[in-house]
């Protein structure tokens, strides 16, 4: 229940076909395999929760701080309901930053590997290198998960996957921060070996 229904896609099944076939458990629940949600308000608690971290890393917490309690109820509405607009209405508050800052202080992110027992990586990260240049979601990788970067004259040996699509790893990283980004306010990458076929 904690990891967005796109990133367990892009981990375990990106390369079957759709529409993706799934169990839902009524009676005999796995509790050995997966976390039973406990309540409808566990789950608003730990977005919000998720919601503050990435601010806390974007704008040292200013502008979730800034909010009003109904404006997180709008958040957590918006997005239960499908209801884009009245979630983007405060959202987007959350992924503006000062033009003379070119960007966010740091970026959320959160790298998932399938071939690791580890959860998931998470860094400080900043989108801006201290001479200017926009750091790439490939300048990302070679810091903080070299083994996930393929060497230029080698095979390719992994695929990098955000929402179901392989972005070039020069796309700057506050770009892929502000457009794919899940509701949460964290950019979720996942590393999944090539496909053989």
């Amino acid at each position: 229940m904690h990891y967005p229904i796109g990133l367990l896609f892009d981990l375990l099944a990106s390369s079957s076909a759709l529409p993706w076939n799934i169990t839902v458990h009524f009676k005999s629940f796995p509790e050995k395999d997966l976390l039973h949600c406990p309540s409808k308000d566990a789950i608003e608690a730990h977005f919000m929760s998720c919601m503050k971290e990435a601010d806390a890393l974007k704008h040292k917490s200013q502008v979730i701080n800034e909010m009003q309690k109904k404006d997180h109820k709008q958040l957590w509405m918006g997005l239960q309901n499908d209801r884009f607009d009245q979630f983007w209405a405060i959202n987007r508050k959350l992924m503006e930053y000062p033009a003379e800052e070119n960007g966010f202080r740091y970026i959320p992110f959160r790298i998932y590997q399938t071939t690791t027992e580890r959860p998931f990586i998470q860094k400080l990260f900043r989108p801006v290198a201290a001479d200017g240049q926009l750091h790439t979601l490939g300048d990302l990788l070679k810091e903080v998960c070299p083994s996930a970067v393929d060497p230029e004259d080698g095979e390719k040996k992994n695929q990098v996957m955000i929402h179901g699509i392989e972005p070039m790893l020069e796309t700057p990283l506050q770009w892929l921060s502000e457009h794919l980004s899940y509701p949460d306010n964290f950019l979720h990458i996942s590393i999944i070996p090539q496909p053989t076929d």
